[in-house]
């Protein structure tokens, strides 16, 4: 009977969170312990949608829109019990750019198109390869991104008086240091009401909502003195007190080949976000994720949010890390925080009129501070020199060029340092014995030393490769193999301790092979696994140019038989 690794259905890698949670029986309690979760992120979630909004380009209430839409379908329709869906503020340089290249309307159709393809990469099962996104590139872009975030808040931080605003962070400083002498105490003051009052709270009281806390702080005090800083309501007059009806964007073959480049990149980090996102939670929790089902859900999210106005969506950490901490039983927490965002939306949209631009920008700034992590960078800048060149280029492309060009990048540099070292960790042993007592066995094959008698024939070279035998070893393999001679009449190549070997492995044995017959010996090769014989086998190693033997004595004895046999037909 055939065994082997059962691959999950269609059912166990689509359904929904909900939908499991709901069949593991759903009562009162746990409905009350979702609503105060709910309760609780939202809290959280109202001054961080507006402020990423307004840092984004775009009015503060499609950041309210893009919360309550995609985060209700995120919690409905993904893959995680506690994955908290909105705006996000590794966004905020992706969609300014957008919105300042191709207006609003193309950060929509942007959106939606993203929606498409994340919806397709989590049908096509690809969700998983997410994960080979290395941890310096992540750490690096992370804390890009957060430089980033800081420095577009500056303006708002110090009412700064700036007509036009540079995109790029090196024209923007510029730009932002000859307007300083615009500084408004006022604002400043604000700011620092705004990120004192977080920090105090979350030193002595870290169960309390301090960003909204802060920022109602703030407000009242700008209100109450009367001070001169720009507020929500005197620069785009307010918000909104309900959802608009929902309508498809404006969608052209000209539109889509425009914003195709910023979709994909909403794509891109929109994976890396959401899942990294509910790895978090998953960690926080022992409980499993579904990838892809999480990433269909994100894909619903996206296409949904742009048609009632809102842009990106994603999973956040800090708010599913809220939602977490503040005792959620599963995806209706996600739900009931999107109710409750509507619900303060329709109640108590006049008041955010009064919410100082200043305190927004508070709120990002430690936002931003949280973003980079800095243990996290200080810990890879000296655990390896790879490492620490992957993470500053990926960081350097974040600030100077593109996120999307970092990732990618930095992915690419990763995957060379990583063949590399593997390259260089493969090992070609010709000495005997080839196999210490104590040397630990692999568990491939048989790899019980053979007796060193058997070797001291100096016709016969037997010949160990250790490591993963792939095309960035092939090199030092071939060039380790020449050196060995050409006077033996027979080789004994033990693979038994490669568990790797690709067709490019595979053509360097066959070279050698080849070489070998020609000048009249005979090669033996011991020890491949199934995987690694298959190879062979398919690059045309087969008898009689070669013979398999399961073990180094086993091919020794097949020498000796073989030779006894030549020398009695003489």
């Amino acid at each position: 009977m055939r065994t082997g690794t059962v691959r999950p259905d269609f059912a166990e890698l689509f359904t929904p969170k909900l939908v499991t949670v709901m069949r593991e029986g759903y009562n009162l309690a746990k409905f009350k312990d979702d609503t105060i979760a709910g309760l609780t992120v939202a809290i959280v979630a109202l001054p961080l949608s507006m402020a990423i909004a307004i840092a984004s380009g775009v009015t503060p209430d499609r950041g309210l829109y893009t919360s309550i839409v995609g985060g209700f379908i995120v919690s409905a329709f993904g893959g995680s019990r506690f994955q908290i869906g909105g705006p996000a503020g590794a966004f905020i340089v992706l969609v300014s750019a957008t919105v300042a290249q191709h207006g609003v309307e193309g950060l929509l159709l942007a959106t939606f198109l993203s929606g498409i393809m994340l919806a397709a990469i989590g049908v096509l099962r690809l969700g998983t390869f997410i994960k080979y996104i290395p941890y310096p590139v992540t750490v690096g872009f992370t804390a890009g991104i957060a430089v980033i975030i800081f420095a577009s808040q500056i303006k708002d931080l110090l009412g700064l008086n700036l007509e036009s605003e540079p995109a790029p962070l090196l024209p923007k400083l510029m730009a932002l240091v000859q307007a300083l002498p615009t500084i408004s105490v006022a604002a400043v003051m604000v700011a620092a009401v705004t990120i004192g009052v977080i920090l105090v709270l979350r030193h002595y009281r870290p169960n309390l909502p301090g960003f909204i806390i802060a920022v109602g702080a703030a407000s009242a005090l700008a209100a109450i003195a009367g001070l001169p800083v720009e507020t929500i309501g005197t620069k785009f007059g307010g918000i909104p007190n309900a959802l608009p009806m929902p309508h498809l964007p404006p969608i052209s073959f000209e539109k889509i080949n425009a914003v195709l480049p910023a979709a994909v990149s909403f794509t891109l980090l929109g994976c890396i976000e959401s899942l990294l996102s509910a790895v978090v939670a998953d960690s926080m929790t022992g409980r499993r994720h579904r990838s892809n089902c999480e990433l269909v859900a994100q894909g619903l999210a996206n296409i949904a949010s742009p048609m009632f106005g809102g842009f990106c969506v994603t999973g956040n950490i800090a708010r599913t890390a809220t939602n977490v901490r503040a005792g959620a039983r599963g995806p209706v927490a996600g739900m009931m925080h999107s109710a409750f965002l509507l619900a303060f939306m329709l109640v108590a949209a006049p008041l955010a009129s009064y919410i100082p631009l200043a305190a927004l920008a508070g709120v990002l700034v430690v936002v931003a501070w949280n973003m980079a992590e800095k243990r996290e960078f200080a810990l890879l800048m000296r655990i390896s020199r790879g490492d620490a060149v992957v993470l500053l280029v990926t960081l350097a492309l974040v600030i100077f060029r593109d996120l999307t060009e970092g990732i990618v990048i930095g992915f690419a540099i990763s995957a060379l340092l990583f063949l590399h070292r593997v390259g260089q960790s493969i090992a070609v042993e010709s000495k005997i014995p080839l196999v210490e007592d104590d040397q630990p066995d692999t568990g491939n094959v048989d790899r019980t030393p053979y007796d060193v008698s058997n070797a001291t024939d100096p016709d016969t070279a037997v010949i160990r490769i250790t490591g993963a035998f792939f095309f960035g070893a092939a090199a030092a393999v071939a060039a380790a193999l020449d050196r060995i001679g050409d006077h033996p009449k027979a080789f004994v190549i033990d693979l038994s301790a490669v568990s790797i070997l690709d067709s490019t492995g595979a053509a360097t044995v066959e070279t050698f092979v080849r070489k070998a017959t020609n000048r009249g010996a005979r090669t033996y090769i011991c020890g491949a696994v199934p995987t690694v014989r298959r190879s062979l086998l398919m690059q045309g190693l087969k008898p009689p140019h070669v013979r398999y033997r399961s073990s180094i004595n086993d091919a020794l004895q097949a020498i000796r038989n073989k030779r006894r046999a030549m020398e009695v037909a003489e």
